[in-house]
């Protein structure tokens, strides 16, 4: 079977008996975690969500509002939870996966098992930029701050920027407008990942998602930055992984 456009399986597991679904952050791609299925015990299937604007989905317009990406993102996923299921988003993905958890709830008896979110503040907690728009070079000195090694390049590089600005402008502009909705908490536990080092969404700050579940809740802390996996992966696999192993049967 094709995969809906939406989805990416860079490493089929068809015997696999669980499913990690990955939300990028915002200028990020699928290709983001086509390495990263190596490292999760082969029981788990990596899924990554592509958001249209990049890549294969160059040409596809991106929502104008995150919650109908939600929408579209829950609709694509439907045929895929006949196994357990965990959501995990870094940074913009975070709130992403949190809006598509809240719209499987009503559809679907008890599809998803945890939700990790990573570098990110609780919705609800979110704090702006400082603007509702920021202009190109705010936007670029803004990235640039995250400090996340590959991207340096790209920002010393004119061309290539040029190139990338557009489908960040559309993501920071979508998180930049997301304003949280008050509503039923989730069921399922859910997993607060932080950097400790980073200054947009500490530890403490990551902590706040706790108020988002009825479900367990932990917090978990690495070292680094805003993408602090970009050295410790293996660590933040492990973290995964253990999803898996120890499955509970708390569902959203």
């Amino acid at each position: 079977m094709a995969e809906p456009r939406w989805l990416r399986t860079f490493d089929p597991r068809p015997e696999a008996t669980a499913q990690l679904v990955c939300f990028p952050y915002a200028g990020g791609s699928a290709s983001v975690f086509r390495s990263w299925s190596q490292l999760l015990p082969p029981s788990v299937e990596l899924v990554a969500v592509q958001y249209p604007g990049r890549q294969d989905r160059l040409t596809d317009p991106m929502p104008t509002a995150l919650a109908a990406l939600a929408d579209e993102i829950a609709e694509s996923l439907a045929g895929r939870l006949h196994r357990p299921t965990a959501f995990f988003g870094h940074s913009m993905g975070a709130t992403v996966a949190f809006e598509t958890a809240r719209r499987l709830r009503p559809r679907y008896p008890s599809p998803l098992t945890r939700l990790f979110v990573s570098a990110s503040r609780a919705p609800f907690a979110r704090r702006p930029l400082g603007q509702d728009t920021l202009g190109d070079d705010d936007l670029r000195a803004y990235v640039r701050s995250l400090d996340k090694a590959d991207v340096a390049a790209v920002l010393d590089d004119e061309e290539v920027w040029r190139l990338v600005l557009p489908t960040l402008r559309l993501d920071f502009d979508l998180i930049q407008a997301y304003e949280y909705v008050p509503g039923a908490p989730l069921a399922c536990p859910v997993t607060a990942i932080a950097g400790d080092r980073d200054e947009t969404a500490t530890p403490t700050e990551a902590a706040r998602w706790a108020e988002l579940t009825v479900g367990p809740f932990e917090t978990r802390v690495l070292p680094g930055g805003h993408f602090y996996f970009d050295d410790t992966l293996p660590e933040l696999a492990r973290v995964l992984g253990d999803w898996e192993t120890g499955l509970e049967r708390a569902h959203c």
